[in-house]
């Protein structure tokens, strides 16, 4: 009867797929294939470099090359075998915690030696120079608590930041020299201070001279910003750690520009101008090394200047100024032309972002590109061919594709799309713009990574990831669901994007919950036509249609999208997140009774304020490590948006959850860190004591020891595993009988 049973089943189509779980998502090997990180075409042109977690480990990276002479790949260097245990300082934890790359060990970084013979590898504090030809042979060159090393332009140092201070090696000699010595305490030099690794993507605090005579260096004094004394909760202990954190209205960290000589050791000083209330954003070097430009912006980010600086005299000229009545952007598209001809820039200042060729006076030649689209970012400037290539949503909002231009402005506003397929592209360029490698997905296509000449033709695939038999994911694809895509109005008319899945064994006649997860803040995208995220494709093949849609405020879309929520964080989101809803209730297939909604970080404040907002309409919420006070949030991020405290008290207590609350009404689930440096537990402590004070009855989930990310298998899966199943049981109640 069994096998009769079975044979009825495959003959009808009814024969059950094998749907995802919670613990298959969050084990090895990686359901998206074997996916690949940090991907560089060395310098040579001879090979292309990537990071690719273990089988047994997806966490855990190594060092991997394609070599493009013989199409041959191979792990280059074994994290395992130069570090077999990982012993990591507080201060590289809290670093990895800001590029958001916690989770990962191994070789999470490495840079190339100009000639394309060598590798710099960090890990777990130690530095090690690796020959390409014998990789076997690793030289540890440089040991204690080593992070940021860079090989100079020239490759005749090495050079790094330990104990806050600056040092280099002589790689000709081999003898290491320390720059600086006063680096303890309050005073940190070449490093990037707390906001600009948080907020400016600032991963390093100096910058070498392309002909190795010098480097331009950060030195920061955090005395002036207050200290926070916050409790880290383990399991085990109770840590009191004292941060200084800058808050919404609170002094920043005292920041100069210096100049040392790496063979002399001798530093001079870059003035940054009267006023010290500034952020030094970016620094970089001219081609031909007689020119560093910085770029200062002013404490309310209204005014961005970069500022060219004479190398020999010292002499300053302002280039160009951006201004705005919002605030300017932070970009990193600068690129300098051959024999001080002059330097590409990009600017939002027509209302979207574009490029724009300067001469060295700062004088603007023309605009590379132009008209009613944007860049996303300059991916490569080739100036033998007289090109860039930009990355841009310019076919389609929600995807990414590559572009080539004429450097000459000429193609301005008929940029040339060399990347293939309808979805989400990134592109790694070699430096000379001579070959890029495009990692490419949709919503039913993981990562697939190929080598490709500039016009976009295929050399070849660096990892084809084909969902064939021997894929992990292979054997979920028949319960794979599809991601639809749509546009509604916001009220005051501009164009709202969304996405939506289908639960399994979709029927319209049927009424179905809702799983709405939402992000909502500047510098996010949350509708993507690109490989999934895997808890969404879970929570819809448990029954629920998952929903998003990114409201006015997010990323990748013009200013007068961004600039909305200026002054009043919440606004302008919650009511887009509502239109959403109100679409979502007049579907037939939505029951509009169990519309539910999840969010984390700027999310989790979402959430919050959604409940407060309209109980009435949603049914449920689970709120993730969120923002409920933006007075508690740091300096850059929260004013660049709102403004001080002092001069936008208003906004503050209309942007903060609490004036809000006394309509949440539907049932929440609070989760967070108790470790979190970045949105502080406090920010949940409080929320706490204002439902407590209200009578208000919620679910409340902590987690020992855990940052931001609640970074980790386990953390994770029990996450995941407390929203389903906050879910299911309001939502869902008769799926737990």
């Amino acid at each position: 009867m069994r096998f009769i049973f079975c044979f009825l089943a495959l003959l009808s189509g009814t024969a059950a797929a094998e749907k995802l779980t919670l613990d298959r998502i969050h084990s090895d090997p990686s359901l998206s294939g074997p996916g690949v990180r940090s991907l560089k075409v060395s310098p040579d042109g001879a090979r292309v470099t990537f990071l690719r977690g273990r089988e047994d480990n997806q966490f855990q990276l190594d060092l991997w090359e394609f070599n493009l002479k013989d199409k041959s790949t191979h792990r280059l260097v074994d994290s395992k075998t130069l570090v077999p245990e990982e012993n990591l300082s507080d201060a590289e934890k809290a670093r990895r915690e800001r590029e958001r790359i916690a989770a990962f060990k191994g070789i999470l970084s490495y840079n190339w030696s100009p000639d394309g013979k060598r590798l710099l590898v960090p890990i777990a504090g130690n530095l090690y120079l690796i020959d390409v030809a014998k990789p076997d042979s690793a030289r540890m060159v440089a040991s204690g608590n080593v992070f940021d090393p860079k090989i100079s332009p020239q490759g005749r140092y090495v050079s790094f930041v330990r104990d806050q201070n600056l040092f280099v090696i002589d790689l000709n000699t081999g003898k290491e020299k320390q720059l600086t010595t006063d680096g303890k305490g309050t005073i940190h030099n070449g490093e990037a201070e707390f906001v600009a690794q948080e907020e400016m993507a600032q991963t390093t605090g100096y910058y070498w001279a392309p002909d190795d005579s010098a480097i331009a260096f950060k030195r920061y004094d955090e005395a002036p910003v207050p200290v926070v004394r916050r409790f880290e909760i383990f399991a085990d202990r109770t840590e009191v750690v004292e941060q200084r954190y800058p808050a919404a209205g609170d002094p920043n960290v005292l920041v100069e520009l210096k100049i040392v000589s790496p063979e002399t050791g001798a530093i001079r000083d870059v003035d940054l101008g009267a006023n010290k209330d500034i952020y030094l954003v970016r620094a970089d070097w001219a081609g031909n090394s007689k020119s560093l430009l910085f770029q200062r912006q002013s404490r309310d980010q209204k005014k961005l200047e970069l500022v060219s600086v004479d190398a020999a005299s010292l002499q300053q000229k302002v280039l160009i100024t951006e201004t705005s009545p919002t605030w300017v952007s932070i970009f990193d598209d600068l690129r300098f032309l051959s024999n001080n001809k002059g330097f590409v820039w990009s600017s939002e200042r027509s209302g979207r972002k574009h490029l724009y060729l300067y001469d060295m006076n700062g004088k603007l030649q023309h605009a590379v590109t132009k008209g009613e689209w944007g860049i996303d970012r300059l991916l490569a400037l080739d100036e033998k061919n007289g090109r860039v290539f930009v990355q841009s949503n310019r076919d389609n909002v929600v995807d990414s594709q590559t572009y080539m231009l004429k450097l000459d402005g000429s193609s301005a506003d008929k940029p040339v799309r060399v990347t293939q397929g309808d979805g989400w592209h990134d592109s790694a360029f070699a430096r000379n713009g001579e070959v890029f490698v495009d990692t490419y997905s949709n919503p039913d296509t993981p990562p697939q990574v190929s080598i490709r000449a500039p016009d976009g033709k295929m050399i070849d695939w660096l990892e084809h990831n084909e969902l064939n038999a021997s894929h992990p994911y292979y054997k979920f694809l028949d319960a794979h669901l599809k991601t639809e895509y749509g546009t509604m109005k916001a009220k005051d008319g501009q164009t709202l994007y969304y996405s939506m899945v289908k639960p399994a064994g979709f029927d319209a006649s049927k009424k179905y919950p809702v799983f709405l997860s939402t992000y909502g803040g500047p510098h996010s995208q949350h509708v993507s036509r690109k490989w999934g995220n895997l808890f969404d494709q879970y929570m819809a093949q448990q029954g629920f249609i998952v929903w998003r849609l990114d409201n006015r405020g997010s990323f990748r879309r013009e200013r007068a999208f961004t600039d909305a929520n200026y002054h009043q964080l919440g606004r302008v989101e919650v009511e887009d997140q509502l239109t959403g809803i109100e679409w979502l209730g007049k579907q037939s297939f939505v029951d509009a009774k169990r519309i539910g909604v999840f969010g984390w970080s700027y999310g989790g404040f979402m959430t919050l304020r959604l409940l407060s907002e309209a109980s009435d309409k949603i049914a449920m919420g689970v709120s993730v490590a969120p923002v409920t006070d933006w007075s508690l949030y740091d300096t850059h991020y929260t004013e660049q948006f709102m403004g001080t405290p002092k001069e936008n008290a208003a906004g503050y207590d209309y942007s903060g959850v609490y004036s809000h609350v006394d309509g949440l009404k539907s049932p929440l689930l609070l989760m967070h860190g108790m470790a979190d440096d970045n949105v502080l537990f406090t920010n949940t402590t409080r929320m706490i004591d204002a439902l407590v004070k209200r009578n208000v009855h919620f679910d409340l989930m902590t987690y020992p020891g855990a940052k931001h990310g609640i970074s980790g298998r386990a953390p994770q899966r029990h996450v995941y595993g407390n929203i389903e199943a906050f879910f299911k049981k309001n939502l869902m109640p008769e799926s737990g009988k």
